[in-house]
């Protein structure tokens, strides 16, 4: 294999040029959809206005950017690599001996960059921008919202009790307030609250019942809560503090989308989340998602080039190109698929996460071999 570092150099640069193009457009065609939609949400709500609806649309620019990244380096590097190929550039560098492997490094580092950028930069700007748009959409644009709309009534919440017996578990259940936990009020407030204390051998110790319950820095605090021990006789109505690691941001944040929490900040959270009983799955699902990520890059830049450096006088460039993107659109369908069958715990979340990356990038290596020594 000849390495060819200038040449690689210059096809690195069309292929950004293209790819940053495909991107921006791609970016803002969706988002303008988006607007428009919520332009027409908006249409029945006097309070909120055209500033509104911009200022919500153009916070969720970066978390459309992030979905359409991986489809802007493979529709960017189609583009790129088939102007290439028209020109007869590259027809030129293989017939000087140079191998596709040895100019499609460039490429690739580029893709590259692309995915962890993506993944260390525009998620945790996405995430922090979109929870805003979030915020702003659920106390504007929508009927129902908070955490009471979420959670279907009652609310279920498991965490560790380490105040009667070593292991101990604690679930509480309660009916959230309406309003509480949200700006500018930050307390969280639960209505008839039920708390079971359990063993590490899930055997009941206590059972505490109040009709109210706020929650604190580090402590639920029960209001005229009576305690029932393992003789079930009740004690005196009295105020009670028990100690947790929950926050209202914590308890609202589980129930609204992964997207809105940065990718630093996902590793602990889901710790907590499965400590106080929620699900983490579909977190897991995004956090390997966004490992897989740069992989994903590589493997579009790849496909591109494979499907995009025929040269025109064999024909048939059209359908090499549809193909390609038709390549892009089963892999994304497999996405949803793998994602649905993790989300249900049907699959292993990694495995769901990185089957559809994995096997483009197979497709791609196996396309790029066939053209290149088969």
């Amino acid at each position: 294999m000849t390495l060819a570092p200038t040449l690689s150099r210059y096809v690195a640069r069309r292929f950004l040029a293209a790819t940053a193009a495909m991107l921006l457009g791609l970016t803002l065609l969706v988002s303008l959809f988006d607007f428009i939609e919520l332009l027409r949400r908006a249409a029945t709500r006097p309070e909120a206005g055209f500033a509104l609806v911009a200022q919500i649309a153009g916070l969720r620019l970066p978390f459309v950017a992030l979905q359409i990244l991986p489809f802007a380096i493979l529709l960017g590097g189609i583009l790129a690599f088939w102007r290439l190929s028209r020109s007869s550039e590259l027809v030129v560098a293989r017939a000087a001996g140079i191998s596709a492997w040895g100019f499609l490094s460039g490429p690739v580092l580029v893709a590259l960059a692309f995915g962890v950028l993506g993944t260390v930069a525009i998620s945790p700007l996405s995430s922090a921008m979109l929870a805003r748009a979030e915020r702003l959409d659920y106390a504007y644009l929508r009927t129902s919202a908070g955490l009471s709309a979420l959670a279907g009534g009652r609310l279920w919440l498991r965490q560790a009790d380490r105040g009667l017996e070593p292991g101990g578990v604690a679930i509480l259940s309660g009916r959230p307030v309406s309003g509480s936990g949200l700006p500018p009020q930050q307390e969280f407030v639960l209505a008839e609250v039920s708390l079971w204390r359990l063993s590490a051998s899930d055997r009941p110790l206590a059972r505490i019942e109040a009709p109210r319950a706020r929650l604190l820095p580090g402590r639920w605090v029960l209001e005229d809560a009576v305690v029932f021990g393992p003789d079930r006789v009740p004690s005196p109505p009295a105020a009670i503090a028990f100690p947790t690691e929950l926050t209202p941001d914590r308890i609202e944040t589980s129930f609204a989308s992964p997207d809105t929490l940065s990718f630093w900040a996902l590793p602990g959270f889901i710790r907590v989340l499965e400590q106080a009983g929620f699900s983490a799955v579909r977190h897991r699902m995004h956090f390997q998602g966004l490992l897989a990520l740069p992989v994903l890059a590589v493997g579009m830049a790849l496909l591109a080039a494979g499907f995009s450096m025929r040269q025109a006088r064999r024909g048939g460039v059209a359908q090499m190109i549809g193909a390609g993107v038709a390549a892009g659109f089963a892999l994304f369908v497999l996405d949803k698929i793998t994602g649905e069958f993790g989300e249900a715990g049907t699959l292993p979340v990694a495995l769901a996460a990185w089957a559809p990356t994995l096997a483009g990038l197979l497709l791609a290596l196996t396309l790029l071999l066939h053209l290149e020594d088969g």
